[in-house]
């Protein structure tokens, strides 16, 4: 069997730690990406194409930026910056991870249900839910099929939940699961507030390809009453640009990969 170089990943896993990087250091380049993964120059300079598609990086002479750099600022007589409500930050953040043809989870929540909301006009894939308001949300989409959980009816959000939600989930692999939280601890792990979602989100972890948490800022070193799972999520938690950069840091250090959803997303 053969073996992989030191620095091995698979692509996903790759930009999602160049990402990483760009949010601890505000700045990568090439070669030392080349250096750090054993892949070509060519391949890096792709990885920082998707992530600027993605709104995560700004490509420059030799690497990339985070777009949360300081050195980046609008010129004199620019118009403002668009700032999005964090909850919808964090859905086109997560949206951008989405592929055209993928198999989608997506929970209950607000911030899930701007997920939702924020899939591009391209995809035309399938989306398992395990709210009511956000099936009905895709269901007037033409060329999505929506597929609705069942089971215990939750009055805050319409959640399925219960026995015959978590039967659901284990019948499907997924590519792509965008989870909800109430915290997100370096050492309490992911947390929420509702057991029974809990236990569906628990099911969920183990049937997608790539998990995502969402979280806002306020979430970030909170610890609610049940237990998700511990750090680091398989793939990562997404916030937003309010939050606090040490509490990040904390995080990133108890293993989690932490991508900050860019504040902008345009110009007037």
């Amino acid at each position: 069997m053969s073996r992989q170089p030191p620095g091995f990943a698979l692509p996903e896993e790759r930009r999602l730690r160049i990402a990483a990087q760009l949010r601890r250091d505000a700045r990568v380049r090439v070669e030392d990406l080349v250096r750090q993964f054993g892949v070509s120059g060519e391949t890096i300079r792709r990885d920082l194409q998707v992530l600027e598609e993605r709104g995560m990086a700004q490509r420059v002479y030799g690497g990339a930026v985070s777009y949360r750099a300081p050195n980046l600022q609008q010129p004199d007589g620019a118009s403002p910056v668009i700032r999005l409500d964090p909850k919808r930050a964090i859905a086109a953040a997560a949206a951008a991870l989405v592929e055209p043809s993928d198999t989608v989870i997506i929970d209950t929540g607000s911030t899930a249900a701007e997920v939702a909301r924020a899939l591009p006009a391209s995809f035309a894939g399938r989306v398992l839910c395990t709210s009511v308001q956000t099936a009905a949300e895709l269901a007037a989409r033409d060329g999505i099929e929506v597929l609705l959980s069942g089971g215990r009816l939750g009055r805050k959000g319409l959640s399925c939940s219960g026995p015959a939600a978590e039967h659901f989930f284990r019948q499907f692999f997924a590519d792509r699961a965008f989870l909800a939280a109430d915290g997100v601890h370096p050492r309490a792990g992911i947390t929420g507030a509702d057991l029974p979602d809990n236990s569906v989100r628990q099911v969920i972890l183990g049937q997608a390809r790539e998990c995502y948490v969402l979280a806002d800022h306020a979430k970030l070193g909170m610890t609610a009453v049940g237990r998700i799972c511990d750090l680091p999520v398989p793939a990562a938690v997404i916030t937003d640009s309010r939050a606090d950069p040490e509490t990040v840091r904390v995080l990133e250090q108890a293993g989690a990969t932490v991508l900050v959803a860019p504040p902008a997303t345009g110009l007037d």
